[in-house]
């Protein structure tokens, strides 16, 4: 098991999935690995259901760090197509937060769950020693709706075509340019930082997938978070039990990511990019999901194919999971080089 990120599949096998408690008829889609969100049957009506921690950076503002954070919790319960209701919400805040900083996040979440429909239905607030950021609490998220409307996990199917959003490590890379902007000229990433800065997703990707599986037959999404799109890929083709052929040429590497994963040594393609999504569609509605992201202005490839089979092939080559997310490792070198004060001027 890796010391940073997610636990991996194997432990979670071992571990995780032989223990979930008692057995209940009612859960129509339970824990897997790499699945985004399970689902409750309650009398008839699907219950979306996902929990996340959340993760507040005061460097990025505090509107900023709210909508930042709202949009990871909010994805994995959008990517089932059903919008997401309800939301639990618990805050476990370090002691120097002031109130008018906590203010602010909450009504910028406020505004944000207004806007999607999102009704705030329990949660717990508190400031406690021992406690810091980013990591201040954790977010249960509720979607209610019809069974036969759910985009299930496993659903995709040979045939499917696969479309990306967005492309490799844009949430890593845009956080990395909005917090250590100086560490990263200093690392050699010779680039436009405040233009990169500015692509960190908020919470464009949940009303992405939403409307993607209203705008053709959508069959499986998956939010490539830890591992990136290599991972999400694996995750994707295990979960329905498919092979996926992908061709990493239709979704280049931007410009400005790539210059920051070559400063830092960061495989772009495993590394987390929390707003990119992968969208398994039925061929008779690609054009018209395609349609639908780019007349949003979402930046959209059609970048695959489902075919009957096992496992992801990149250029004839079969794709392994990631062992561990890179961006992790770089995060904490940006950190600690931060913190240390130190510059390329040393």
């Amino acid at each position: 098991m890796s010391d940073r990120g997610k636990i991996d599949r194997d432990f979670f096998d071992q571990y995780i999935y032989p223990n979930l408690g008692a057995e209940r008829d009612d859960v129509a889609v339970g824990p897997r690995h790499g699945v985004d969100f399970g689902v409750l049957d309650a009398g008839g009506t699907a219950v979306v259901t996902a929990t996340d921690p959340i993760s507040i950076l005061p460097d990025l503002g505090w509107e900023r760090a709210a909508r930042f954070a709202l949009g990871v919790f909010l994805a994995d319960v959008a990517v089932s197509g059903i919008p997401p209701s309800h939301l639990a919400i618990e805050f476990s805040l370090p002691p120097e937060i002031t109130d008018e900083a906590f203010a602010t996040v909450w009504t910028t979440m406020h505004e944000e769950l207004d806007d999607l429909g999102t009704a705030v239905l329990t949660g717990h607030t508190a400031r406690y020693h021992g406690c810091s950021f980013p990591w201040v609490g954790g977010a249960t998220v509720m979607g209610v709706g019809d069974h036969a409307d759910v985009i299930r996990p496993d659903g995709a199917r040979p045939g499917d075509h696969l479309l990306i959003t967005h492309g490799p490590a844009v949430e890593a890379t845009a956080l990395f340019a909005n917090l250590y902007p100086d560490q990263l000229r200093d690392a050699g990433a010779d680039t436009d930082l405040p233009r990169l800065a500015a692509r960190l997703p908020e919470t464009g990707h949940v009303r992405d997938a939403l409307l993607a599986a209203a705008s053709g037959p959508v069959t499986a999404m998956h939010d490539a978070t830890e591992c990136g799109l290599h991972g999400a890929l694996v995750e994707l083709a295990e979960t329905a039990g498919v092979a996926i052929e992908f061709d990493p040429g239709a979704v280049p590497v931007a410009d400005d990511v790539r210059a920051v994963c070559d400063a830092l040594d960061m495989d772009p393609w495993a590394s987390t990019t929390s707003g990119t999504l992968l969208i398994a569609v039925r061929p008779e509605g690609v054009d018209d999901v395609l349609a639908a992201l780019r007349e949003r202005g979402t930046p959209v490839a059609d970048a695959g194919r489902v075919r009957a089979g096992t496992g992801v092939s990149v250029d004839g080559e079969r794709l392994e999971h990631p062992e561990e997310d890179p961006a992790w490792r770089a995060y904490a070198e940006l950190a600690e080089t931060a913190d240390s004060g130190e510059t390329g001027d040393d």
